[in-house]
């Protein structure tokens, strides 16, 4: 086998896996959408975190949604939790890392908030008690996961889980699974707007 045949042997098993999300796990995606969709009409925020690859996840799409996608709106409410590098080390450095997450929940989220959890183990107990935070603050929660999982796929609302054990290729479908959750909301949006000028 040639390098060329093993570079295009990822690119289609990045492709297969792409098709059995798209099967597989359509109702998860589709619920995460509504949701993430809902939370903003009614005056809610996003909040997103993730550790490493996951984290630069996180500020992706929260710019997504603040700034735009695909079509020019009105900025929508949206934050990253491993943006800020003074919360991060002073929790780290005075509570502990498994905080950095949950006490920002517990800080800046709201009941109406969405919290969207990206891991590709489900494992990380920063993310564990993130979830565990929100669950009392009244906060829905979607994790986008794989690798079955993991105890965040336990406790979170919605569970999307993409099905490989490959930490590169989980996180490439989940930024997949990100941007079509912002497609379909800015398309909610505009069709609201749309119909709202009618009956104006």
């Amino acid at each position: 086998m040639s390098d060329h045949d093993g570079l295009g042997g990822e690119f289609r098993e990045l492709a297969d896996l792409a098709l059995t999300v798209a099967s597989d796990c359509d109702q998860a995606i589709a619920a995460y959408a509504r949701d993430a969709a809902e939370t903003l009409r009614r005056g809610g925020k996003l909040l997103f975190c993730g550790n490493g690859g996951s984290a630069a996840h996180a500020q992706h799409l929260a710019a997504e949604y603040v700034v735009r996608f695909s079509d020019d709106r009105k900025a929508l409410p949206a934050m990253a939790l491993s943006a800020d590098t003074s919360v991060l080390t002073a929790c780290a450095n005075d509570l502990g890392f498994e905080q950095v997450f949950s006490r920002q929940v517990e800080a800046l989220g709201r009941p109406g908030d969405l919290l969207v959890l990206h891991s590709t183990s489900g494992e990380s107990q920063n993310l564990v008690q993130a979830a565990r935070a929100a669950r009392e603050a009244g906060i829905r929660t979607v994790g986008v996961l794989a690798s079955g999982g993991g105890r965040v796929g336990e406790l979170v609302d919605i569970s999307v889980v993409v099905p490989t054990d490959r930490p590169s290729r989980a996180q490439e479908i989940h930024l997949a699974i990100g941007h079509v959750v912002c497609r379909h909301v800015e398309a909610s949006m505009k069709t609201e707007c749309n119909q709202r000028g009618r009956t104006e």
